[in-house]
C-alpha cells in the first residue's frame, strides 16, 4: 500500500476520507491516512467562516507531514472559502471566476513549499457543503425532510456544478443549507449525507473534486 497523507479541516473531512475515499483507493493500493489540521478556527454556528485560521500554522502541518518518509503522498482538502488572508497568491488572483482563482491558489501552494511531485494542493469549491448538492434529494432524506428536495434541487439548477455555488457570506452552500435546516450539523449530517450519495455520484457532478480524486488513484 502506497500511503497518502491528507491535511483536512476537521472531524468531517476526516470522516469523508475514511469513509469515502478509502474504499476506492484501496483497491489501487493507495491508503489514504486524513490528518486534521492542528490550529484551526472553531466553527460553531450558522455564521462561522472557514476553518483555519493562518497560513503560517498550515504550513507548519504541511512540512510536518511532508517529514514522513513513508509517504508517497501529502494533500490538503481544504475550503477554498474563507482562506486566511496570508495564504499564498492570495493577493495576484487574476481568474475569471472560482475554478480559476482556486487552481491559481493551489499553483501558489505548490510553488510556495516547493516539495516536487511529493506534494499536492487541493481546495474544496467552495466548501464541503457543496458536495452535498450532488444530490439534494439525498441531502433532503438525510434531514428528514423529503419534500425539501425540490427546494435543494431549485438550488442546484441555478448552477452548472455543486462546486459553482457561490461563496458571498449569505449564499454558501453551507448557508443555504442551514437557512433550509437550521439543525444542520456539518459533523452529522455531512459526512451521512456524502456516504449515502457514494463517490461516483460526487466525481460525476464535482469536476475539480473528480480531477483531484484521479491524481490520488495515479499515486
Amino acid at each position: 500500500m502506497r500511503k497518502v497523507l491528507i491535511l483536512v479541516e476537521g472531524q468531517t473531512e476526516e470522516r469523508f476520507v475514511k469513509d469515502v475515499l478509502q474504499p476506492l483507493l484501496w483497491t489501487r493500493g493507495i491508503h489514504p491516512e486524513p490528518k486534521i489540521v492542528t490550529t484551526k478556527l472553531v466553527k460553531v454556528g450558522p455564521q462561522f467562516k472557514g476553518g483555519v485560521s493562518t497560513f503560517r500554522k498550515i504550513e507548519t502541518d504541511i512540512c510536518r507531514l511532508l517529514g514522513d518518509s513513508d509517504a508517497a503522498l501529502v494533500t490538503t482538502m481544504f475550503d477554498y472559502y474563507g482562506l486566511p488572508d496570508d495564504f499564498p497568491g492570495g493577493q495576484d488572483l487574476r481568474g475569471r471566476n472560482s475554478l480559476e482563482r482556486a487552481k491559481e491558489l493551489e499553483a501558489a501552494l505548490e510553488k510556495h513549499l516547493d516539495r516536487g511531485p511529493k506534494f499536492l494542493a487541493y481546495l474544496m469549491i467552495h466548501e464541503f457543503e457543496a458536495l452535498l448538492f450532488s444530490s439534494p434529494s439525498i441531502l433532503a432524506q438525510v434531514m428528514n425532510a423529503p419534500t425539501y428536495g425540490s427546494r435543494l434541487q431549485a438550488i442546484r439548477g441555478q448552477f452548472s456544478t455543486p462546486e459553482d455555488i457561490n461563496d458571498a457570506p449569505a449564499t454558501t452552500p453551507s448557508r443555504r443549507v442551514l437557512d433550509l435546516f437550521p439543525g444542520y450539523r456539518k459533523r452529522l449530517h455531512g459526512s451521512l449525507t456524502t456516504g449515502r450519495i457514494g463517490l461516483a455520484t460526487i466525481r460525476r457532478e464535482c469536476s475539480h473534486f473528480n480531477e483531484w480524486v484521479t491524481k490520488l488513484e495515479r499515486v
